[in-house]
């Protein structure tokens, strides 16, 4: 089960979103249509003909309670719940007006979430059999990073660092300002603490070579093709028994399970935040 994700740590995107939508005029339409006081109830439904991987519905609920303390939220299906096309997610009661306000906000959530678990979800599964994790990179969308990867969690995948502040990842550019791998490394042990791992992105054997001189935790094999990913696995191995190893660049479906056969530990997917298609979902009045 995936730990569920905690409201204080998203109320400045909650708020934000609803802001948004409101305007500061508030839901003009049913403001002007539906009497204050009248009630309904509904539910929020399915509609992908696939189904898929369920992300979001936690978030629907705090939204819900932020829009009016009066809506009650009966969730039936819980983040990371496998989900069939025409299952009921929620049922909501109270004030119609407060319902509607909510509507958008929380079926967006729902649908960027739930698209983004669908698709880990689907990575996950073809790298399982190889025992390699599925890992998401820093792709997301600005300032929606934290329910991104909160959802590549409930599809069964896991969280690379989180910013640029959590861990030390040495790519092309870095490379580039340091004079080299080796360089880059050196410079960087002689600055942090040895409690902190450094991982180093390599795209050819003199780099490689040179990560493995310089001692590095993590190696990330970047757009290699599989036959030199294998041949690069098996020198990180002989030389470096206890370095991980994670493949990454342009990872579609179709690539990784040559990918996975290489064996490599880890590999990296930007798609399953970037590119996901949203889920198919909708709030029914009853």
């Amino acid at each position: 089960m995936v730990k569920k994700i905690e409201k204080y740590k998203i109320m400045d995107l909650i708020q934000g979103a609803i802001s948004e939508d409101m305007g500061g005029f508030g839901d003009i339409t049913s403001k002007y249509l539906i009497p204050e006081n009248d009630t309904s109830s509904g539910y929020i439904v399915c509609k992908e003909p696939e189904g898929g991987i369920l992300s979001g519905i936690d978030v629907a609920s705090y939204i819900f309670e932020e829009i009016d303390s009066c809506l009650k939220t009966d969730i039936l299906r819980t983040d990371g719940s496998a989900i069939k096309s025409m299952d009921k997610i929620c049922s909501i009661e109270g004030p119609a007006v407060s319902i509607l306000k909510a509507e958008r906000t929380c079926l967006n959530f729902i649908q960027h979430m739930s698209g983004i678990a669908t698709l880990t979800s689907r990575f996950v599964d073809i790298a399982r059999p190889h025992r390699v994790k599925i890992v998401d990179t820093r792709k997301t969308k600005p300032l929606l990073r934290k329910i991104e990867k909160y959802a590549v969690r409930c599809g069964g995948g896991n969280n690379h660092r989180f910013g640029l502040f959590d861990g030390i990842l040495i790519k092309d550019n870095h490379i580039t300002a340091a004079g080299g791998v080796l360089k880059a490394i050196e410079t960087i042990r002689e600055k942090m603490t040895n409690t902190i791992k450094i991982e180093v992105e390599v795209k050819d054997f003199d780099e490689l070579n040179q990560a493995l001189d310089g001692g590095s935790d993590i190696i990330m094999l970047d757009n290699m093709n599989p036959d030199i990913m294998k041949k690069a696995v098996s020198i990180i191995r002989k030389k470096g028994k206890k370095t991980l190893i994670e493949a990454s660049g342009n990872v579609t479906l179709d690539t990784l399970k040559n990918i996975c056969k290489t064996g490599v530990d880890i590999v990296s997917v930007g798609a399953i935040t970037h590119s996901a298609p949203a889920l198919d979902f909708s709030l029914k009045f009853d």
